[in-house]
């Protein structure tokens, strides 16, 4: 059997050789992630932050507006596509209230006791504007189905709430994916996630009046995502005039990464199967390679807003204004190279270009190359999937930040960087962390095929040296994890980049289900 003397060799069996076969995943690939956990994570090595004019281009008004009319001018010779990553339960958005029911005695003591002897100024927020929340209604209506309901004390309906939201079969939000919650409230309905991204993908990613929406989700959350698709789809495309066109897929069990102890050895759950955990939003780079399609727009499932999209829209154009823009570009030199007549001063001019356009660091090396090497340097610096992330100001809201990086060959490129790759014991890689103007709200444009119109092969471009290891508790015991490059960070370490400042109206993440109540998710 092809691959069991390799999985043999590193002190495993015949039974794990046909767990691991069926996942699709090689034993060089098992034996890479072994590796990483004995040598440990490689650190990021930051040159410095990237700032407006030094990595981040500022966009006045009137450039915002021409890059956007550029978009809508060419968008018709283009397959779009909006990417979303919609995998995983909301638990964390409802933490603070599972702590709540978990932790709160009805019988000793009352809800505002409980808050001020926990100092929950979460749960009191949340109680004051219970209200508020588009679900409300619903959970009321079926709380007054209880006999008791009009005998409750204040404390009783605030505990019969939440535990009916988290708990009740109709609700049961916590398990559940942010995508399909009820997030804000309009006048003839209750939106979800899902409706609010059909919405935006019709005014900023359609293309001959189609648009294509691609969810990355868990499987056992299918039918949840399938009936939120079946209940915004109809209405959306009617007041639109645009066709939805709605894809899904899993995250690759191939890209799931093994489990092992604090001595590195095979973790085991309670079967005696070895334990593997998903790969993190990395492994997504598979689902992305996998799609059909020209241009794609990448936004988190739970950053939408119920009064910015105008906001929203021409951002989202501009970003794909300058993606088109740079790659028309892009796509020129590379026909001129191909010709095989460009001169010295046509890649000087063209060095140039890569240097002041698309922020690509251009050694002083080159200089001395020959001209066939200098055109070969240029058309591997050119042919690469491009990418145009939106960066707001840093305004204490967590995310990767874009920084200058420097490599082990000593070159410099443009990442989006998250704390946990760098080394915080260095006291200058610290600093220079601390030193971001800007974060990365996951807000990307990105242009998937070369100058010939051939998909790249997106996995070519990954810094599989970005990883990084986490320890869990997993059944009772401390377990190390690994992480795979970021979708958005080591995944795409191998891009053209290009940083352009967004506002920060463009950001409205729902991380805790009281960023609800932020006015940018409240009816206006």
């Amino acid at each position: 059997m092809e691959g069991l003397k390799e999985i043999i060799d590193l002190g495993l069996t015949e039974k794990d050789y046909d767990q691991i076969k069926k996942r699709g995943i090689s034993p060089d690939k098992l034996q890479e992630q072994l590796n990483i956990f004995k040598e440990g994570n490689t650190k990021i090595n930051l040159k410095k932050p990237a700032i407006v004019n030094d990595g981040i281009v500022q966009l006045p008004d009137e450039s915002v507006k021409e890059y956007a009319d550029y978009f809508d001018r060419k968008k018709d010779n283009f397959k779009l596509t909006k990417f979303i990553p919609a995998s995983g339960a909301a638990t964390r958005m409802f933490k603070f209230l599972n702590e709540f029911i978990a932790n709160y005695n009805p019988e000793k003591e009352t809800v505002k006791e409980y808050i001020t002897k926990n100092n929950d100024t979460a749960l009191k927020t949340f109680l004051d504007n219970y209200n508020k929340f588009p679900f409300s209604e619903a959970i009321i209506d079926t709380l007054k189905q209880n006999p008791d309901y009009n005998k409750w004390s204040e404390s009783d309906f605030a505990y019969h709430y939440i535990k009916t939201m988290l708990q009740d079969e109709k609700f049961d939000y916590a398990n559940k994916p942010k995508g399909i919650l009820p997030f804000h409230e309009y006048k003839n309905c209750t939106a979800t996630p899902v409706r609010e991204h059909f919405k935006e993908s019709v005014a900023y990613a359609a293309s001959q009046n189609k648009t294509n929406i691609h969810f990355t989700i868990s499987e056992e959350h299918l039918d949840g995502f399938t009936k939120a698709f079946d209940e915004a789809k109809t209405s959306v495309e009617e007041k639109s005039g645009v066709t939805i066109d709605i894809s899904t897929s899993y995250q690759h069990k191939k890209t799931d990464t093994i489990a092992v102890d604090m001595k590195n050895v095979p973790f085991r759950d309670n079967t005696g199967n070895i334990f593997f955990r998903p790969g993190g939003h990395g492994a997504l780079i598979e689902n992305l390679n996998n799609l059909d399609t020209d241009i794609v727009f990448i936004k988190n499932i739970d950053n939408v807003s119920h009064i910015e999209q105008p906001t929203i829209t021409l951002y989202k154009k501009a970003l794909g204004g300058i993606l088109i823009k740079l790659q028309e570009k892009v796509y020129t030199h590379l026909e001129e190279i191909e010709k095989g007549t460009v001169t010295e001063e046509q890649l000087d001019e063209m060095l140039c270009f890569a240097n002041n356009k698309l922020l690509q660091h251009i050694p002083e090396s080159v200089r001395s190359l020959s001209k066939e090497e200098k055109i070969e340097y240029t058309k591997q610096l050119f042919n690469r999937p491009i990418r145009v992330c939106g960066m707001v100001k840093n305004e204490g809201e967590p995310g990767g930040g874009p920084f200058w990086v420097e490599d082990k060959d000593g070159k410099v490129s443009l990442q989006i960087v998250e704390s946990s790759q760098i080394d915080m014991k260095d006291v200058a890689q610290k600093e220079i962390f601390s030193q971001s103007t800007h974060f990365n709200p996951v807000d990307l444009v990105c242009g998937l095929k070369n100058y010939k119109g051939e998909p790249f092969n997106l996995t070519e471009y990954i810094d599989n040296t970005t990883g990084f290891i986490v320890t869990k508790n997993r059944f009772g015991t401390d377990v190390k994890s690994y992480e795979l490059p970021g979708l958005w960070n080591g995944a795409m370490a191998g891009w053209i980049t290009v940083f352009a400042e967004v506002p920060l109206l463009t950001f409205n993440p729902v991380k805790n289900v009281n960023d609800l109540l932020k006015p940018a998710h409240q009816p206006s």
